[in-house]
């Protein structure tokens, strides 16, 4: 659905009917020595040296101001240079001469008109043209139609969100980052303090570079990434994942690859980054796959291909981190997301919950827009929602990068202040069509008698809808980063074999929190006596019913026993001191019981489990304000055999 090139249509359909018209508009009057400064124009146009082009046009106005394909010539001319204020003005003046002689360039008029942004008079003059003169070349006629469906779309869209008081200002970030040369593809780690992006020197050569944020909250200047990552070769479209840690990027014609352009992999070291690995034959094919961006639990990676098989053009398709270290099989992510045409550029935020692609057939404002799409409690994707003007415009857009802000976005343009080539640029994101504010959790999981670091599972789960949000593992040191979507409560657990899992909660659905997490982990070995707080079971205040977002952690329980069949369990309750002590007792022992039955439904043998309830005997904080007493408020597990 791409509109197609209309410059040299209009210089050839100038050029012919300089010298045949019957309107008023008589082109065999013009001044002789505007013609050859026109036909110089002309020559100038189609050698593409579309600047002096312009300069003898405005010379043939000069010199006959009725000259109307001079006009419309230079109005032309403007539009290819994106130059969208002098295109339309242009237009009108030629107009203004003679509408008639005109009609059949209201099209491209309402392009200009589009470009800024003023689309209910781009529908009116592509609604002249259709209503007065409608073409009867079907290429044209479908063009126009085209541009009436993106300009209805836009009207509509308008009123929508007419109420949206949004500011669309993308800053340049500066001579740190943007040089004479071309930079784009920006990423960042989570915690926003170091970007990098892709160069194109000498406009040959790609590499990646990278910045750190300094201090005083300013980039420092960015220098090529170390190690073995950067070649003679191109190297573009890459991420780096939430952590830093690892870096995925597209590479072309590199020896041992698939195809043209194949997916690699790199990662951090002491010595900076590794040799790129090939992501393998399930990932590339030998057609073109590129723009790879992980999950933030670097489980699940997305990426664009125009592999056999898909939908039509190129296609976005997601490969998930299997047990054994490998990448699964891709899949399509089906026709709700990939069309007949061209879906590219995928970005999942650090929510892991919101993808940002762009699309040729997607309804829009024209060629490419960016869309987004949501994962629903069942964890399929809902349908593409467009970003919007002016994020979105008549031109094609392309990678776009979110911050775990939510709102912080990056992209690259060539702006009227861009010190070369394109520059990357930050801006505001509107906020209807913003991910989810995302913090995250960092630490160490460790042995708690040998301090040891270890190798262990960190998962995050909804609590009310009991989806898994993400599931990292730590490096070899026991260290960890996971991302924390606002809006939600989590429950937060830590496994390894051999240990009792650590539960937490983070309850963010009213809470927001502007900082995020460091939490060190001690697990405690499967051991007579240890005891951990389950942190994820909930009850009614005064009851002891188990509220339903505890099955999260009595499952993570229920399966800790199966996979230990000899282990024992005490599960204690524990109060506050607010009532009285023997009611407090009651309760506890209630709550206890509780959760052994619910064990018992599930398949635990009841000899091997026990309740106790201690009312407000065993508090473990002050009593006297509300955190304490809402630790003291308590279910404990206690191992009592092994």
């Amino acid at each position: 659905m791409k509109h197609p090139s209309f410059f040299l249509y209009f210089i050839f359909f100038i050029f012919h009917f300089s010298f045949s018209s019957a309107q008023p508009y008589d082109p065999s009057k013009v001044n002789k020595k505007a013609v050859q400064l026109y036909n110089q124009a002309i020559e100038r146009a189609q050698d593409g040296n579309l600047t002096l082009a312009a300069g003898l046009f405005l010379k043939c106005i000069e010199t006959d101001n009725k000259y109307v394909d001079a006009y419309l010539a230079l109005a032309s001319v403007y539009g290819k240079l994106n130059v969208y204020k002098s295109s339309v003005e242009y237009y009108e003046k030629a107009f203004a001469i003679d509408t008639d002689y005109t009609i059949e360039f209201k099209l491209s008029y309402s392009i200009q008109l589009a470009g800024l942004g003023e689309f209910e008079k781009a529908l009116k003059a592509v609604n002249e043209l259709l209503d007065k003169k409608p073409p009867k070349n079907d290429k044209s006629m479908k063009a126009c139609l085209y541009r009436k469906r993106c300009y209805e779309f836009a009207v509509d869209y308008a009123k929508k969100n007419a109420g949206a008081n949004y500011v669309f200002a993308p800053k340049n970030l500066g001579s740190a980052i943007n040089t004479a040369e071309s930079e784009y593809f920006p990423s960042l780690s989570i915690d926003g303090k170091e970007l990098v992006f892709t160069r194109r020197i000498n406009e040959i050569n790609e590499d990646f570079y990278s910045s750190k944020l300094n201090d005083a909250g300013e980039w420092e200047k960015a220098k090529p990434m170390e190690g073995n990552i950067n070649t003679p070769g191109n190297e573009a479209a890459q991420n780096i994942s939430q952590d830093g840690q690892w870096m995925v990027f597209t590479a072309d014609s590199r020896p041992g690859g698939y195809g043209d352009f194949d997916l690699y992999i790199s990662y951090r070291t002491p010595q900076g980054w590794s040799e790129p690995y090939n992501l393998g034959g399930k990932i590339n094919s030998d057609q073109w796959e590129s723009q790879p961006c992980l999950s933030p639990d670097k489980r699940d990676l997305y990426f664009a291909s125009r592999r056999f098989g898909g939908y039509g053009g190129s296609d976005i398709y997601v490969s998930h981190l299997q047990p054994d270290g490998k990448w699964g099989e891709p899949e399509n992510l089906g026709p709700d997301i990939n069309s007949p045409e061209d879906e590219q550029c995928p970005f999942i935020h650090a929510d892991n919950q919101t993808l940002y692609f762009t699309s040729s057939y997607w309804q829009g404002y024209g060629d490419e827009d960016i869309f987004y799409v949501r994962k629903g409690a069942d964890g399929k994707w809902g349908k593409p929602v467009n970003l919007g003007y002016p994020i979105n415009t008549i031109s094609r857009e392309g990678t776009l990068f979110i911050a775990a802000d939510g709102k912080t976005a990056y992209y690259a343009s060539d702006k009227s202040d861009s010190k070369g080539g394109t520059d990357i640029y930050s801006f505001e994101l509107r906020e209807d069509v913003r991910p989810h504010k995302t913090l995250w959790v960092k630490g160490q999981v460790f042995d708690k008698k040998t301090t040891k670091g270890l190798l262990s599972s960190v998962e995050l789960v909804d609590l009310s809808t009991r989806q898994l949000i993400s599931k990292v593992q730590t490096d070899d040191d026991g260290r960890y980063l996971i991302t924390l979507p606002v809006g939600k409560d989590y429950a937060f657990n830590v496994n390894h074999p051999g240990y009792l899992f650590y539960s937490d909660n983070f309850s963010l659905s009213r809470n927001s929190p502007d900082s995020s997490y460091q939490k060190d982990i001690p697990l405690q070995p499967l051991e007579v006596n240890a005891t951990i707080v389950l942190n994820n079971i909930f009850f009614a205040v005064n009851k002891f019913d188990l509220e339903t977002v505890s099955q999260v952690e009595l499952d993570k329980l229920v399966q800790l026993l199966k996979d230990n069949p000899t282990l024992k369990i005490m599960i204690g309750g524990h109060t506050d001191n607010v009532g009285k002590p023997a009611d407090n007792l009651t309760l506890s022992n209630n709550r206890a019981k509780a959760v052994v039955n619910y064990l018992v439904e599930k398949g635990i043998a009841l000899q091997r489990l026990s309740a106790k309830g201690f009312g407000e005997t065993q508090p473990v904080a002050d009593n006297k304000t509300e955190e304490g007493r809402a630790k003291n408020r308590r279910t404990e597990l206690k191992i009592v055999a092994r």
